[in-house]
């Protein structure tokens, strides 16, 4: 990619996006911005307790994550969002059209056992199911590149940037 552009690490939790951002976001020299810092209060204490957060919950999280990516369009930057569903991440190219995403993949036996070793993370192991059951993908007409998890950070990153360097650069 020749041109900044806003780079959205998605995927379940668990798949590293929190570690994995602020690497490609050092790598590219941009700005990174932690996903979960713009959910309100509620959702995560609704998580916190075991409760999957119905749509209606996200939208408010989507939009503030699509105002920031808008806020960095031309000057380029990475947010994590797990972006789980295609209207999901639909609703982040209508606030930020450029947005790319990377999405990061690992099999549920990998992200369960990283889940595990996490501490002081609100999303419990018992939601990664739900997380699963609600993925979709991303699609052929979606700008962004799926990027297996197995392996350590700076290993991720590298395949990251070179699925990234190897897209087209979008049309306006």
């Amino acid at each position: 990619m020749n041109t900044p552009h806003v780079v959205v690490v998605m995927g379940v939790a668990g798949t590293g996006k929190t570690t994995i951002g602020p690497l490609l976001a050092a790598r590219f020299g941009v700005p990174y911005a932690e996903g979960d810092d713009f959910h309100p209060q509620a959702n995560i204490a609704k998580m916190s307790a075991g409760t999957p957060l119905t749509d209606e919950d996200r939208w408010p999280w989507l939009d503030a994550i699509g105002d920031w990516a808008h806020g960095r369009a031309g000057l380029g930057g990475v947010v994590s969002c797990s972006a789980l569903k295609r209207s999901y991440r639909d609703r982040l190219r209508a606030a930020a059209p450029g947005v790319v995403f990377v999405h990061l993949t690992g099999d549920r036996a990998l992200v369960e056992d990283r889940m595990s070793h996490r501490q002081g993370h609100f999303m419990p192991t018992a939601l990664l199911d739900s997380q699963f059951a609600t993925l979709q993908p991303l699609e052929r007409d979606e700008a962004g590149v799926a990027v297996d998890v197995t392996g350590g950070p700076e290993e991720i990153v590298e395949r990251a940037a070179a699925a990234l360097a190897a897209l087209r650069e979008p049309t306006p």
